[in-house]
C-alpha cells in the first residue's frame, strides 16, 4: 500500500474480509501480528467477530459488530477472529506504513531472526506466485506463536511478550530510514500543510481555499492476501470534475 494523495490525514485505507479458514483453536480468522510505529482502526461494515489482543497491559477480547469502530496503538498484538462473514474498513496510520513493513507476525522464536523470518512470512509458492496455502501456513505458524505468548502471560511470564517485542525491533531496524521518509512525505507533510493553512487564516489569507477540489476512490478491483484476510487496498484518488461543477 502507498499513501493516498490528498486523502485526509495521509492514512492508508483498505477493505478487509477476514479469513474464514478454521484454526487449531477451533476459531476462524487471520494471522496475529503487531505494529511498532502505527495505530490501526477497524470500522466494522458487516458480519460478526472479535479482536483478540495482547499488550503490556494484558490480554483482551473486543466484540466486533456492524457500526463498531475499534482502534489499537503500537505494541498491540492483534488477531481478527471471524465468527460470521466479518468485513471491515481498515484505516492505517502513517500513510499505510503497516502495509509497507510495519507489521511483525507472532511466529515462534526460532522464526523471528532476519535469517528465518522472511521465508516464514513469504506468500510465494514454489512457482513464485502468491498462494492461499502459504497465507494459511504462515497464519497457522503465527497463531502457534501467539498461543504460546498467551500461555506464558497467563502463567505470569511477562518477559515472553517483551522478548517478542525485542525480536520485532531487530527485524524492522534495517527499514527505519524508509519508514521515516514515508511518514515525512505523508502524515507529517499533511500536518504541516494544515498548520500553514491555519497560519494563513490567522493573517486573513484564504487563497488556499481556491484550491478546493473533490476526489473519488473507486472500489478496489484487486484482491490480495493480507495477514488478517483478503485485502482490497484503495489506490490513488482522482478528481470527479472541474472546479465549480457537479451536483450538491
Amino acid at each position: 500500500m502507498t499513501a493516498l494523495p490528498g486523502f485526509p490525514g495521509a492514512v492508508g485505507l483498505s477493505r478487509l474480509e477476514v479469513y474464514p479458514w478454521p484454526t487449531a483453536d477451533d476459531e476462524h480468522g487471520g494471522s496475529p501480528h503487531m505494529h511498532l510505529a502505527c495505530a490501526e482502526c477497524y470500522v466494522v461494515v458487516s458480519g460478526r467477530g472479535r479482536l483478540e489482543t495482547l499488550g503490556h497491559q494484558g490480554l483482551m477480547t473486543t466484540e466486533l459488530h456492524p457500526g463498531d469502530v475499534v482502534w489499537f496503538t503500537p505494541g498491540t498484538i492483534h488477531r481478527a477472529v471471524n465468527d460470521e462473514d466479518l468485513r471491515v474498513i481498515v484505516v492505517m496510520q502513517n500513510s499505510g506504513l503497516p502495509e509497507a513493513g510495519d507489521a511483525v507476525m507472532t511466529f515462534p522464536p526460532e522464526h523471528l531472526s532476519p535469517d528465518t523470518y522472511p521465508d516464514a512470512a513469504s506468500l510465494l509458492d514454489a512457482e513464485g506466485n502468491p498462494s492461499p496455502e502459504r497465507a494459511r501456513a504462515r497464519r497457522d505458524l503465527a497463531l502457534a506463536g501467539f498461543t504460546e505468548l498467551k500461555r506464558q502471560w497467563r502463567r505470569g511470564n511477562r518477559s515472553a511478550y517483551e522478548d517478542f517485542c525485542a525480536a520485532a525491533v531487530r527485524l524492522v531496524q534495517p527499514h527505519l530510514d524508509t519508514w521515516e521518509k514515508t511518514v515525512t512525505d505523508g502524515a507529517l507533510a499533511a500536518a504541516q500543510a494544515a498548520l500553514r493553512h491555519i497560519g494563513a487564516l490567522r493573517s486573513g489569507d484564504f487563497t488556499h481555499l481556491f484550491d478546493a477540489d473533490v476526489s473519488r476512490i473507486a472500489r478496489p478491483p484487486r484482491q490480495t492476501l493480507g495477514m488478517c484476510g483478503y485485502l482490497r487496498a484503495y489506490a490513488a484518488a482522482h478528481r470527479t470534475g472541474a472546479p465549480g461543477g457537479g451536483a450538491p
